[in-house]
């Protein structure tokens, strides 16, 4: 079963940084602290929750104000839409596990961050610990998707020496008579940074699962290979109680029992 909701789980280096901030960030700890009094009455305790995932992402929606990144969220997390969105203030959390195979649950932890540059101080003290990042531009706004590379390069060099993994999202695809932005134009864009890219719609719910699941997936597969492990003080990816041991595909090959020889009857 799907478990959809927002959630606060901020470490507490962050949430120093929202609390110095100031007036507009006190409303982002309130809302964030609604969110985790919320919770409580629905979830299970923290240890029942630890032993239902196998793995825990945390992955942050980037992008320009308005380009819809809340819209997106709501949309996967508690499969609704709203046409009338109240803009972020500083960062918001929710939560949906992934079956992403047989046996390995992952949980997601999705920071919506705003787009504002006001808030910017408060929203870059979330990138060091995602894993994954959603850039999000608004098909219809040719400024936004102009601003995408200045994402891209603001959070990887911010991060460094590590790395994020990166997929590249056109959103309001449904306004189609209204694009600014071509699809060959923004496959070019996602090739030079060698990320996926993906067009959604959160009005019609067309390829918002999608673009969620291909980002997890490709940061549980650079995990089996390796490229990808837990460190100590970063919450970009946790292990739960139940973790399983990961293989890439050609260790997987080797570890397999061999198969019985065909007998000759020759």
């Amino acid at each position: 079963m799907i478990a959809a909701a927002a959630l606060c789980s901020a470490s507490l280096p962050e949430q120093k940084a929202v609390a110095a901030t100031g007036a507009p960030c006190k409303h982002a700890a309130r809302r964030a602290l609604f969110h985790t009094h919320s919770l409580r009455r629905y979830l299970p305790s923290s240890h029942a929750m630890d032993i239902l995932w196998q793995y825990q992402f945390r992955i942050i929606l980037l992008g320009d104000s308005t380009v819809g990144k809340s819209s997106l969220l709501k949309r996967f997390t508690d499969g609704i839409y709203s046409d009338v969105a109240d803009p972020t203030v500083g960062v918001d959390f929710y939560a949906r596990s992934l079956d992403i195979e047989p046996g390995v649950k992952i949980k997601l932890q999705l920071w919506d961050t705003a787009g504002q540059e006001r808030f910017r101080s408060i929203t870059t003290s979330y990138y060091r610990n995602s894993v994954g990042g959603l850039l999000v531009f608004d098909l219809t706004n040719r400024k936004t998707f102009d601003h995408v590379r200045e994402w891209h390069k603001e959070v990887s060099e911010h991060i460094l020496p590590h790395h994020m993994v990166y997929i590249l999202i056109g959103h309001k695809s449904d306004l189609n008579k209204d694009r600014k932005v071509s699809r060959d134009e923004a496959e070019q864009l996602a090739a030079e940074l060698g990320i996926r890219y993906v067009e959604t719609s959160a009005k019609c719910n067309s390829n918002v699962d999608r673009a969620f699941e291909l980002l997890t997936r490709d940061i549980y597969e650079l995990m089996k290979m390796g490229e990808i492990v837990t460190r100590d003080g970063w919450d970009g990816v946790k292990s739960g109680l139940t973790a399983k041991v990961l293989y890439s595909a050609e260790d997987e090959e080797e570890l397999a029992p061999p198969s019985a020889e065909k007998s000759c009857h020759c």
